[in-house]
């Protein structure tokens, strides 16, 4: 698995409950310029259009090679997922007010790039101040464990 974006604040602004992973539609040059790891996941959200997941505002800058005019490096792209994967997905949104969180961009042993985004919910202020508490804590513990 070779990463190519990470979204470093989704698991600090919300508590991410369930992860999926998804295929992307990309275009030929999209695919070598994330080769190159020139894309960012860090702005982009999902939302659901006529029964689809798409992936939006991700970032994936113009291949140098390509002679593509009109290339938009933050347009929409379609996620590929299980109809039974969706219907949960869907239910959890509009259920339980979940939302739909761009964790990982990466490539799998196969080379096809794959998307990860989890179901969560939004973190308070002062759920993030206690996240951060215990993880220091755990820190010192493990310190003090291996000290003495």
């Amino acid at each position: 698995m070779k990463l190519i974006a990470a979204n470093k604040r989704a698991n600090h602004d919300y508590l991410i409950s369930q992860k999926f992973d998804a295929g992307i539609v990309l275009t030929g040059s999209e695919v070598k310029s994330l080769r190159q790891n020139t894309g960012s996941i860090k702005e982009s959200y999902i939302q659901e259009k006529n029964g689809e997941l798409w992936l939006t505002n991700c970032f994936i800058k113009k291949y140098l090679s390509s002679n593509d005019p009109k290339n938009n490096p933050t347009r929409e792209r379609k996620l590929l997922i299980t109809k039974k994967e969706l219907n949960k997905v869907k239910g959890a949104v509009k259920k339980e007010g979940f939302s739909i969180i761009p964790i990982n961009l990466f490539f799998n042993q196969k080379g096809l790039a794959k998307l990860t985004f989890g179901l969560g919910k939004g973190k308070k202020k002062f759920d993030k101040r206690e996240h951060e508490k215990t993880k220091d804590w755990n820190k010192k513990k493990l310190r003090l464990l291996k000290n003495s």
